[in-house]
């Protein structure tokens, strides 16, 4: 693999692993899944967002076709768990709405539960979307959907209980007292988080674009295993002769690949570039977006743009919370993941399959003495050279 030379030392078991793997997800999509059940999103009907319950539901048993497994509660039975939404129970808050603590009466299964906005944007089609593509795709990087409501104008989703909340609550939104995320971890986090992303694009038959990575989209179990969550945004990728998606522009301002920005056109390589933002947050402990912080600062692509050039200020990149605690070699080698993934040119940056075999590898060959010193130059390896 061109793009990671430190991982060419185990190229024949990195084959052997990624055939194991293809095989696996291959037999998984033959026993479970129908291609033309997926790819009848492409031609989904949506109506406005006064549509009723029954539409709802018909559009979900139609396109489902009976593989939806998700549960369909009542408002009352949400209302039960979750103490007629207690803002004690509340977990979050964010633009599509709130999500509570819950507890299902007679299961005492512990969910969340995410109340959509009805005044806000997240309407019939992105609730449509989510219920669908997380019934349709099981994976473990993937949050489960344990059920959802669509009472009236009600549109609640259900999902498994991630303890650990979400990255963004470990890594930016970092309350006093917290201990911050060690390297292990955080690289940890990446892995999983880019083999859900490898996942969605090269094992989902056609192929899904998440459209909308970041790290408050990205939960932790109780071990930090990391699983992407709301689907509302994700698109149907191009299949056959096509080379992209046109649609409208969406997501989170600093996470949009340029070309999408500017273009409404959507590939796969628009999630890679935001897979790099949030890596490269990640590594640093910034935002990619903070007004708070100097000028030249503010935007964090363009303030590490011209470090990944010059490899002796590979060091600052680091997060200061780490205090010099992780392996050199491994922060350069990340650092030279995430310039990869923020190429200009979305050609040129990498698949995330051979993304995730890069991080495999500095998730399980942090052996090195730890240190953020210099180092020699033989222990530099230059994002640029890669």
């Amino acid at each position: 693999m061109n793009c990671f030379p430190c991982c060419n030392k185990n190229t024949q078991e990195k084959a052997t692993s990624r055939k194991s793997l293809r095989k696996s997800l291959k037999d998984y999509h033959d026993k479970y899944h129908d291609k033309k059940i997926l790819a009848s999103f492409a031609n989904i009907s949506f109506k406005t967002d006064s549509s009723r319950h029954r539409y709802i539901t018909e559009e979900i048993n139609k396109i489902g076709k009976g593989n939806i497994t998700a549960t369909i509660f009542s408002y009352r039975e949400l209302c039960v768990a979750t103490s007629n939404f207690n803002p004690e129970n509340m977990l979050g808050e964010g633009g599509f709405g709130r999500v509570y603590s819950g507890k299902i009466e007679g299961t005492n299964q512990v969910v969340a539960v995410k109340q959509l906005d009805r005044n806000g944007f997240q309407g019939n089609r992105e609730f449509l979307v989510e219920v669908l593509m997380l019934s349709l795709l099981s994976h473990p990087h993937l949050v489960n959907l344990v059920g959802y409501c669509a009472d009236g104008d009600q549109r609640i989703l259900v999902y498994e209980h991630m303890v650990n909340g979400s990255l963004e609550d470990h890594l930016l939104d970092l309350a006093p007292g917290r201990t911050a995320l060690d390297w292990n971890t955080r690289m940890k986090i990446a892995r999983g988080a880019a083999k859900g992303l490898e996942f969605l694009h090269e094992a989902a038959n056609p192929p899904v674009i998440y459209r909308d990575f970041k790290a408050s989209n990205i939960l932790l179990d109780k071990d930090f295993n990391a699983k992407l969550s709301d689907f509302g945004l994700a698109k149907l990728g191009p299949t056959g002769d096509k080379t992209h998606v046109s649609t409208r522009v969406m997501g989170t301002y600093g996470y949009c690949a340029p070309e999408y920005a500017l273009t409404g056109q959507l590939t796969a390589k628009s999630d890679v570039y935001s897979f790099g933002v949030v890596l490269l947050e990640m590594i640093t402990g910034k935002r990619v977006i903070d007004n708070s912080r100097p000028t030249e600062e503010q935007n964090l692509v363009t303030w590490a743009t011209p470090l990944f050039r010059d490899r002796r200020k590979f060091t600052l990149m680091a997060d200061p919370l780490l205090q010099g605690n992780y392996p050199l070699k491994a922060l350069y080698q990340a650092l030279a993941v995430a310039a990869m993934c923020l190429q200009e040119e979305a050609s040129t940056r990498p698949l995330m399959s051979d993304v995730v075999t890069a991080l495999e590898f500095l998730a399980t060959n942090n052996t090195e003495e730890e240190g953020g010193g210099g180092g020699g130059e033989d222990d530099n390896i230059n994002p640029e050279e890669q």
